[in-house]
C-alpha cells in the first residue's frame, strides 16, 4: 500500500525504544527486583553468535566463557554489563558481549558481579577486581587482558583499573567502555540538554540508581563510584562510544577531555541519533559498524592477528 504524506517512518531506534518502553510499562512501585531482572534477563535473552559458552567461576565469582572459533588462548577480555546496578546479568548481555568476541577473534569472560540493593557499593567493584586478578592467576599477562563494559559497566571499567593502580596492580591493556556511567552526581549539561531526546533515562531515574547503590549515606563524588571525579593518570588506552541522543552523553564527553588532560591516550566516538547503549540492539545497523570500531581497537591493542613486539 503506498504511504501517504501523514505516514511517520519507523526508524530501527524506535523499534529499540519501544522494546525498553515494553519492558518499563510492566513495572510498578510494588515490583520486586527480582521481578526485574528476570523480565530484563527474558527481554535481551539469545544469543545467535557463533561463540561457545561455559560456565565458569573466577575467584568465587559466577560468570561464563564466550568462546569464539580459533581464539588463541592467551588473550582475554573482561566484560562488565550494565544495568545501574540493580539489574543485569551474563545471561542479559550474552549477545552484545558474545558479537563483540566474535568481532574482535577473542576470548571473553563475563561476570555476575553483585548488585544493589542488597550488595551496596564497593560490592561491585570488588567483584571485578577479583575477577581480574582471577584472569592472571590464571597465567595471562595484564597485556593479554582488556576490559569491556557497558554504562554501569563502563563505570566498573575504570573504577577497577584506578582501584587496580591504586593498589600496585598491574593494568590491563585497554578499555572499551560503551555509553559509560561515570557520573552519579549526574552533573553533566546533557541531563538537561538531551532530557527531550532521551527516551528512557531522565535525571530522577539516574540519581535513584546512584542511591540504590551507594545507599543513603554514600557520597556519590567518591572517585571509585564516579570515575570522572577520580584522578586520571596513567590509564591505559580506551576506547569511549556513546549516543548523542543521551542524558548521559556527558559522562562520557567529560571523561574523554578529562582523560586526555590526564595523558590517557582516549578515542571519543558520539554516534548520531544514537540511545543508550545501542550496541545491545543489532535491529539497529550503526550497531554493526559500532561493534566492528570496538574489534578493531581491541585486536589492535591485545595484538590479535599480527605479531606482537618482543617482550
Amino acid at each position: 500500500m503506498a504511504s501517504t504524506g501523514n505516514d511517520i517512518a519507523i526508524t530501527p531506534v524506535d523499534r529499540a525504544i519501544e522494546r525498553l518502553r515494553a519492558i518499563y510499562r510492566g513495572w510498578t512501585r510494588d515490583t520486586s527486583v527480582a521481578q526485574m531482572r528476570s523480565d530484563w534477563d527474558a527481554a535481551f535473552a539469545g544469543c545467535p553468535v557463533p561463540v561457545r559458552c561455559e560456565p565458569a567461576s573466577a575467584g568465587g565469582i559466577d560468570g561464563e566463557w564466550l568462546v569464539p572459533a580459533n581464539a588463541p588462548r592467551d588473550r582475554a577480555i573482561l566484560y562488565f554489563h550494565g544495568g545501574g546496578f540493580r539489574i543485569g546479568s551474563v545471561a542479559s548481555h550474552r549477545d552484545v558481549a558474545a558479537r563483540i568476541a566474535d568481532a574482535s577473534g577473542c576470548r571473553m569472560l563475563s561476570i555476575n558481579y553483585r548488585l544493589a540493593p542488597e550488595h551496596r557499593f564497593p560490592a561491585a567493584l570488588d567483584d571485578a577486581l577479583i575477577a581480574y586478578q582471577y584472569l592472571c592467576g590464571q597465567g595471562l599477562r595484564p597485556a593479554d587482558i582488556a576490559f569491556a563494559g557497558d554504562s554501569a559497566g563502563g563505570n566498573l571499567v575504570l573504577a577497577a583499573m584506578l582501584a587496580a593502580r591504586d593498589r600496585g596492580l598491574p593494568l590491563p591493556a585497554a578499555g572499551v567502555l560503551m555509553s559509560p556511567w561515570t557520573d552519579l552526581t549526574a552533573a553533566g549539561a546533557s541531563y538537561e540538554s538531551r532530557a527531550e531526546a532521551d527516551p528512557i533515562h531522565q535525571r530522577t531515574m539516574i540519581l535513584a540508581l546512584a542511591k540504590n547503590y551507594l545507599g543513603k549515606d554514600g557520597d556519590p563524588r567518591n572517585p571509585l563510584a564516579s570515575p570522572l571525579h577520580a584522578d586520571l593518570n596513567g590509564l591505559p588506552p580506551l576506547l569511549v562510544q556513546v549516543g548523542d541522543r543521551e542524558t548521559v552523553r556527558d559522562d562520557s564527553v567529560d571523561l574523554a577531555a578529562r582523560a586526555k588532560a590526564a595523558g590517557a591516550d582516549v578515542e571519543l566516538q558520539v554516534w548520531d541519533g544514537m540511545i543508550h547503549v545501542f550496541q545491545m540492539f543489532p535491529e539497529i545497523p550503526q550497531t554493526r559498524e559500532a561493534i566492528a570500531s570496538l574489534a578493531v581497537f581491541l585486536r589492535n591493542h591485545l595484538h590479535i592477528g599480527h605479531e606482537r613486539a618482543p617482550q
